[in-house]
C-alpha cells in the first residue's frame, strides 16, 4: 500500500474516535428520555435540577425548579451542587450537559442523569422567570 492509502485510513479513524468519544455512551452517566427524566424529576424531593445553558438561554425558558449554573461556569461553581444527591442535567440538545456530566464525575459526583435531546426534547411545562 502506498502512503497516502495510509494517512487516509489513519485520518478516517481519528475522525470515528473524536466522534465516538463526543456522541457516544459516557460510562456512569443515565441519559434519560423526556418522559424517564420527567419521571425522575417528580419521584424524588431530594433531586437537583441543573440546566447548563447560558443566562441568557435559562432566561428565555427553562424546566420549573432548574438551578441555571452555565457549562462556561460549572468548574468554579462546584461547590454549589451537593455530592449526595441525584443530579439531573440538562441543556438545549444533550451535547453540554454531557460534557458537565463529565467534569462532575472527575470531581467525585456519581448520581447523575442527562436529558437526551436537551430541553429541545422536552414536553412537560417551561417557566421563562
Amino acid at each position: 500500500m502506498n502512503s497516502d492509502l495510509w494517512v487516509n485510513i489513519i485520518l478516517v479513524v481519528l475522525v470515528l474516535v473524536f466522534f465516538y468519544f463526543r456522541f457516544g455512551p459516557t460510562k456512569g452517566l443515565k441519559t434519560l428520555s423526556a418522559a424517564n427524566f420527567k419521571q425522575e424529576l417528580e419521584g424524588s424531593k431530594q433531586t437537583v435540577l441543573i440546566d447548563v445553558r447560558e443566562p441568557g438561554e435559562f432566561k428565555g425558558g427553562h424546566i420549573q425548579g432548574a438551578k441555571n449554573i452555565p457549562l462556561s461556569q460549572l468548574n468554579r461553581r462546584l461547590g454549589e451542587i451537593p455530592k449526595d444527591r441525584d443530579l439531573l442535567l440538562y441543556c438545549r440538545s444533550g451535547m453540554r450537559s454531557k460534557s458537565a456530566a463529565r467534569i462532575l464525575m472527575k470531581n467525585g459526583f456519581t448520581r447523575l442523569a442527562h436529558l437526551r435531546g436537551g430541553i429541545s426534547a422536552w414536553t412537560g411545562p417551561v417557566s421563562k422567570r
